[in-house]
């Protein structure tokens, strides 16, 4: 397996991302989808990645955005579901944080579901040291959304 620095815009990405948003679409509100798009993954203050099998197919991306001050929030998270149960959003979700770090950031943010289908996520970011939060830079209160947070320092 390797995480690498990729392009979201990139024709090998689209159809992991097509599955990422189509599953935003279909279990939240339209209000309360935050995901990006190719577009959007692709601005100048996200840094975007892809984790791919040794044979090079991509099973999982996730990425961080660069928030105001020395904060940054994790955008876009996803694993395919046939490959999930290895410890791949675990992954991912480290490589994240350690690129948060790296960045000199203090805090990373992240607004994830509050449906049942986003409980697993949850727990991810739970057992990784995120807590809950009130609503962060652009966010408000939904009842859709749940804030978290992890210091970094």
């Amino acid at each position: 397996m390797q995480i690498r620095r990729d392009d979201p815009t990139a024709a090998e990405v689209a159809p992991i991302l097509a599955r990422h948003l189509k599953l935003m679409w279909e279990t939240s509100p339209p209000e309360s989808v935050h995901a990006l798009d190719a577009s959007g993954l692709a601005g100048p203050d996200v840094q975007f990645f892809t984790l791919r099998e040794d044979d090079g197919r991509i099973v999982g991306m996730g990425a961080v955005k660069q928030l105001t001050g020395p904060e940054g929030e994790i955008k876009s998270m996803h694993i395919l579901s046939e490959v999930r149960g290895r410890g791949l959003a675990q992954m991912m979700l480290a490589h994240l944080v350690q690129t948060a770090r790296d960045a000199g950031w203090q805090r990373l943010n992240l607004e994830t579901g509050s449906e049942p289908a986003f409980a697993p996520a949850r727990a991810l970011y739970a057992r990784a040291g995120f807590v809950e939060c009130p609503p962060f830079e652009g966010y408000v209160e939904d009842p859709n959304s749940v804030f978290m947070t992890l210091a970094l320092r």
